[in-house]
């Protein structure tokens, strides 16, 4: 079964939860359901459809947290699953700055690539190459990222997420 996404009471997205979790809160009060999953869990007294998006009913504060985690995932959901030089089927990151000549590992120096360009550009700068790269990488921002990067969002998060600045989808 899918994961859920987990709303503030002000629709503010604060995470994911597994389905057992996600049918806890419900049965105990503590949430509803906006999204359901399809999915139905029976007991001996009750039958609860699984949610796929819950909202708190009471509002939880939540510390300022700090940008986006910098992973794997994260890096392909912020480029769409996309070559960021032809546009491809990226299947590994690579660094626009080479480690080797001094890159950072940063957001403003991470893109997604397929391995044919990752393989052919190797350690030499996009400019050595005489390549144009099709997004200028930068770090995703908005409250729907930390989200995202996991990886795991699901087609009826969408409309939750979009208010919070989510602007591609997980490939």
């Amino acid at each position: 079964m899918p994961h859920a996404l987990v709303l503030n009471a002000t629709y503010e997205p604060l995470g994911v939860v597994a389905p057992r979790r996600a049918v806890v809160l419900v049965v105990s009060g503590k949430a509803v359901t906006l999204e359901a999953t399809g999915h139905v869990v029976h007991s001996v007294g009750a039958s609860v459809s699984v949610p796929s998006v819950l909202r708190l009913c009471r509002h939880v504060r939540v510390p300022h947290r700090a940008g986006v985690p910098l992973t794997r995932r994260a890096v392909f959901a912020r480029d769409g699953g996309a070559c960021a030089y032809c546009g491809g089927q990226a299947t590994s990151i690579d660094h626009v700055v080479p480690r080797s000549k001094g890159g950072a590992h940063v957001w403003d120096n991470v893109v997604s690539a397929c391995e044919r360009c990752n393989r052919l550009k190797a350690d030499r700068t996009v400019a050595d190459l005489g390549w144009r790269m099709r997004v200028t990488p930068r770090q995703p921002v908005g409250i729907a990222w930390r989200i995202l990067s996991t990886g795991r969002a699901e087609e009826a998060w969408w409309p939750y997420l979009a208010a919070f600045g989510a602007e591609v989808g997980i490939a």
